[in-house]
């Protein structure tokens, strides 16, 4: 206790050097505990929206791929409406090796007088659909009913709310978990729904049949394929039966985006590495230089009947509570830069982002503060053992 309260007085007596020392160890829980977080929160967008999408193929029509990248419209939440007969979820059915087919229909709403909020709305067959309905369940066990909604996490409204879509009411009865992608600001209903918003912006002005009639229409239809079944034939078949329709495999997709996650963190990790050899190199260099100015100190200390030991444990205290001091101030200084800015940080990247849960960021925030204490007292041990050395005569005649 006697070491502790005199390293805690030395610190004080020498704020100069007390901040300094803390500075180059926030720079380094800056730097390790803000790009941790962008890189985990990078990967678990990732598996968030594999986990979401649940589908091996996704059937559009081929006029889609040019009206919007169907990418964007999961990672940005891209408004997209394109349609195609609905009949093409009973023809993917009878293709080899599927075993399930959703359809799905688009419906892009207009942040004008007609709508509270401009949103992608997607309609689901809740009897089919195996990619959003569990998601949903978790939620409202049961279904969506006619003029119900379920949002997502970043739609501006709450459970027994109402939005306008086309001048229709709408409840919102269920409120979906994050995503990290585009999934986020789209609200989904189920196909009855649907119909009555598409007649709505019809009257409106906006057309969306693709020919004369009262046919049903949809946007997309998700393909699970069974299993030993090869993703790659049941593409080609798909492909090969049904005309004007584009089969996206969600595989290539995604392969696409863990690419780009793949450059990102491993940019960022690589800045972090630098980050840390210099941040080692820096500390090593101050604590030296810091032993010099302080070798009389400790040289009167050592006359006075301090042990070699009890200033080398002073010196390690005191790099320690540097290290404490610096790690907390850099990871609170992180959280500030990422978890209010998440939302420009996911939109400047382009990828899918979503943050860890609580429990991990706590858990990375004290580590980080260890790790800044770790190396900081490693650079003080250095100059403690340097110090050990110094013979008190000489240091009080100048030399070290």
């Amino acid at each position: 206790m006697k070491t502790f309260a005199l390293s805690v007085q030395n610190l004080i007596r020498k704020p100069g050097r007390t901040v300094a020392l803390s500075l180059l160890t926030a720079f380094l829980s800056l730097a390790v505990f803000g790009g941790t977080v962008v890189v985990l929160s990078l990967r678990s967008g990732l598996q968030s929206l594999e986990s979401r999408l649940g589908a091996d193929i996704i059937l559009v029509p081929s006029e889609a791929q040019s009206k919007v990248s169907f990418k964007d419209l999961f990672l940005q939440g891209t408004a997209g409406a394109w349609y195609m007969d609905a009949s093409v979820t009973e023809k993917a059915l009878e293709v080899p090796g599927v075993e399930k087919a959703a359809p799905q229909t688009f419906l892009a709403s207009l942040k004008a007088d007609c709508c509270s909020v401009k949103i992608q709305v997607i309609g689901i067959d809740p009897q089919l659909d195996f990619t959003v309905q569990p998601w949903i369940s978790r939620s409202l066990k049961n279904g969506l009913g006619d003029m119900e909604i379920a949002v997502g996490c970043k739609v501006e409204a709450g459970m027994g709310e109402i939005l306008r879509i086309y001048d229709r009411q709408c409840k919102v009865t269920a409120c979906l978990e994050p995503t990290g992608t585009g999934l986020d600001t789209a609200v989904y209903c189920n196909m009855d729904t649907m119909r009555k918003l598409l007649e709505a912006a019809e009257e409106k002005g906006i057309n969306h049949k693709i020919k004369s009639g009262d046919e049903d229409i949809i946007s997309a239809v998700y393909i699970k394929v069974r299993d030993g079944a090869d993703i790659g034939q049941v593409n080609s078949a798909l492909t090969g039966k049904l005309r004007k329709v584009t089969a996206v495999r969600t595989r290539s997709m995604i392969t696409g985006i863990s690419d780009s996650l793949a450059g990102v963190s491993r940019t960022v990790t690589l800045l972090i590495a630098l980050v840390w050899v210099l941040a080692v190199v820096i500390l090593l260099l101050v604590f030296l230089m810091i032993s010099r100015e302080r070798a009389g100190e400790f040289a009167v200390l050592r006359l006075l009947g301090a042990s070699r030991q009890g200033l080398g444990r002073m010196v390690l205290t005191e790099s320690a509570l540097c290290g404490v001091l610096g790690g907390a101030a850099g990871t609170a200084l992180a959280a500030l830069c990422i978890f209010p800015f998440s939302a420009l940080i996911e939109q400047q990247l382009s990828l899918p982002y979503l943050l860890p849960g609580a429990g991990t960021i706590l858990a990375l925030a004290l580590g980080t503060v260890l790790l800044a204490s770790a190396v900081s007292a490693a650079a003080g041990f250095l100059a403690a053992r340097r110090l050990s050395r110094v013979d008190p005569g000489s240091a009080l005649r100048g030399g070290t």
